[in-house]
């Protein structure tokens, strides 16, 4: 990093009120927590187990109707 991108760090940590370094763990945890989950079995797991599921429902039309219904009242 240049020293320029170095002094925003600092602006935006001075701004939250923490330390440069706090303000780098802050961020990076915030990173690894809104990163997708790369285990594709395990989402597929639950889509599957979703959809194994049978529940009553209506016609796709009707459905749609009484959605865009509910718009306009």
């Amino acid at each position: 990093m240049d020293e320029a991108e170095v002094g925003e760090y600092r602006r935006l940590a001075k701004r939250d009120g923490v330390t440069l370094a706090e303000w780098v763990r802050q961020r990076l945890r915030r990173a690894r927590r809104e990163e997708p989950s790369r285990d594709v079995e395990r989402k597929l797991g639950a889509v599957r187990a979703a959809t194994s599921h049978e529940f009553p429902t209506g016609d796709i039309e009707q459905m749609l109707g009484e959605i865009e219904s509910g718009y306009r009242s």
